[in-house]
């Protein structure tokens, strides 16, 4: 991407999109396009077509998503799947229509079968049953990957897709109930600190393994791909590092300096058993992560409580 390049980064207001603003401008990238929901409704076909047309964008990074965690996803499938489906439709159909340079789409690692093998390679797509806790968005994801991937092949457009591991760091949603698990732990540990409660309920057994990557480090991925890399084929970005969620959430009370027990609620789903993502192809295009988890946490918790903790 040249340093003057318009780039327009769909979803700026998010944990992802935020962070990809930040990592352009300390790369150099001054001349950047964003967009609030009230300003411009993604969803909405004609209004997104007539801003590309307006604009004359030369990159995109679609990093607007609706989004949250197993409570949400199984409460709200038809929303996440219609939402997220009309959303990165309209975005890459513009971006064809207008011939934008380039675009990368942000998929998600859940777009792989529930049982796949570990750790998980990119071919491993559509082998295999999606975990069925969020199988919508799972399915509007592999929907946005696959249509950069025809328009590659059918009209020759350099759209690239990602697929990231969990993710954490600033601009999070630390919703009580439609976060993520690293957010919500967050969220609960501090308020029973702030509080002085005995224990905090964690969800699940505590024994699935999860990687997860802090969301600076996925910005400068992404910016990196868009400059070294335009195949067709997803790329996995993460760590190659696991977790479990009861290890997680140790860290995580070590960190906030909560006192109290930690309570696994057995009877609230687990989710997939082991998601770890191979990151081999990533390293060799060249890249790889900066910020430790322990690093990540506490600079997640700065975050929360100089932006969150209301």
């Amino acid at each position: 991407m040249e340093k003057n390049a318009k780039i327009y980064v769909a979803g700026h207001n998010g944990m992802v999109g935020s962070a990809i603003v930040k990592q352009l401008k300390l790369n150099g990238y001054h001349n950047i396009l964003v967009k609030t929901r009230a300003e411009l409704d993604l969803t909405r076909q004609e209004q997104v077509e007539e801003f590309f047309a307006k604009e004359k964008i030369e990159y995109v990074f679609l990093a607007a998503a609706k989004v949250g965690g197993i409570m949400a996803n199984s409460t709200y499938p038809a929303d996440f799947m219609y939402e997220n489906m009309m959303l990165e439709m309209n975005v890459i159909k513009s971006a064809h229509l207008q011939k934008v340079k380039k675009l990368l789409f942000l998929g998600s690692s859940c777009i792989y079968p529930r049982m796949a093998a570990q750790p998980i390679k990119e071919e491993y797509l559509l082998t295999g049953e999606l975990e069925p806790t969020n199988e919508a968005y799972a399915l509007a994801k592999i929907s946005g990957m696959k249509y950069c991937e025809y328009l590659n092949k059918q009209y020759g457009t350099n759209f690239i897709s990602v697929m990231p591991t969990n993710l954490y760091g600033p601009k999070d949603n630390y919703h009580p109930t439609n976060s993520h698990v690293m957010a919500a732990m967050i969220h609960k540990m501090h308020l029973a600190k702030v509080n002085k409660s005995e224990e905090v309920v964690i969800w699940g057994s505590g024994t699935p393994l999860r990687e997860f990557l802090y969301s600076e480090d996925l910005a400068d991925a992404c910016i990196y791909l868009m400059n070294h890399y335009s195949e067709s084929k997803t790329v996995n970005i993460g760590t190659g590092k696991e977790i479990s969620i009861e290890n997680l959430a140790l860290l995580v009370k070590e960190i906030i300096g909560y006192e109290g027990k930690l309570v696994f609620d057995k009877s609230k789903p687990d989710g997939t058993p082991r998601k770890l993502l191979d990151i081999g192809k990533l390293k060799q295009l060249g890249w790889n992560y900066k910020t430790h988890i322990r690093d990540g946490i506490r600079l997640s918790y700065e975050d929360y409580l100089k932006n969150n903790n209301k």
